[in-house]
């Protein structure tokens, strides 16, 4: 049986909309064996759908058929630990871990970076599919119909600490919020602080990241659809990050914090609770640096 390790991913980073991910020490697991018909389960208790419905299932019937090759069935275990709708790449994982489960059982007929076209062809863009599959810090660019993406490693002087709250956002709905059309500026804006994030998490130059985070295309449209957020910035903030940025579509929030402040999970829970902010989980990962990976068990 096969077991294929995925990464959670904040994406968008502040003004890497669309561009940008991370992938997050947070981990889905699935385990897959070629099977006579569908046979899913859950092995944590979390519900997810045991028909021909459930993405690593329908993902990698995708795949064999984009390969030409008979398709019976799959036996599927899935430990989810990624929450669902919370802006952490929960679907991409899904989606990734059925691409590569497949390719892996064919024989890897696909090469990396094909599968890497074919889970931005299907999420839509390739912000976490992107980390999700690479690791670290990705930069990607969807050109006719193919992935160019670029990882690099990120500061060893940075964790993130990504508050996590008991309520959901659909990505759909996050992204119909957002408007059609936007001034010359405000890309200028955008394509500015992108630039600068990249290059600040990669080199280290950490007092830039509040300026990068700055956006104007997507994080003013999503505030009002997170209640608390505001607070919760502010908190952050105040308690030393050094940048601030809704993660992916929400409703997570992703603060860059210093390796060193050994306190941020404590203080900011207290912070909420005495704001009244109840439901929200903080927790704290690194960078993840190899991606999704694939082992016989």
């Amino acid at each position: 049986m096969l077991k294929i390790s995925v990464p959670a991913s904040s994406a968008n980073l502040g003004a890497g909309f669309d561009a940008l991910g991370l992938a997050l020490t947070l981990y889905n697991h699935v385990w897959m064996e070629e099977a006579d018909g569908c046979h899913i389960e859950s092995a944590d208790g979390v519900p997810i759908p045991m028909d021909e419905s459930n993405m690593v299932y329908h993902t990698a019937q995708v795949l064999y058929q984009r390969c030409g090759r008979p398709f019976h069935g799959l036996h599927i275990l899935q430990e989810n630990n990624i929450p669902m709708a919370r802006g952490l790449g929960s679907s991409s994982a899904c989606l990734v871990a059925g691409l590569l489960g497949a390719n892996t059982l064919l024989g890897s007929p696909l090469s990396k970076e094909d599968v890497a076209d074919l889970a931005a062809e299907l999420e839509g863009h390739p912000d976490n599919v992107a980390p999700a599959l690479l690791g670290g810090l990705v930069t990607s660019v969807m050109d006719g119909g193919r992935v160019h993406s670029v990882s690099v490693p990120v500061s060893e002087r940075i964790r993130f600490a990504v508050l996590i709250p008991d309520f959901e956002l659909k990505t759909e709905v996050a992204r119909a919020a957002l408007p059609t059309q936007v001034t010359r500026q405000d890309a200028v804006y955008n394509l500015s602080r992108a630039a600068l994030m990249t290059a600040s998490l990669f080199s280290g130059s950490l007092q830039n990241l509040r300026v990068a985070v700055q956006d104007r295309l997507h994080q003013p449209y999503r505030f009002p659809m997170i209640p608390g957020a505001e607070r919760i910035f502010y908190t952050a903030y105040d308690l030393g990050a050094y940048g601030v940025a809704i993660s992916g579509a929400g409703p997570s929030i992703l603060a860059i914090i210093d390796r060193d402040n050994r306190e941020f999970v404590s203080q900011a829970s207290q912070r909420l609770q005495t704001a009244g902010l109840h439901g929200w989980q903080v927790s704290v990962f690194d960078c993840d640096s190899q991606g999704a990976q694939v082992r016989f068990e």
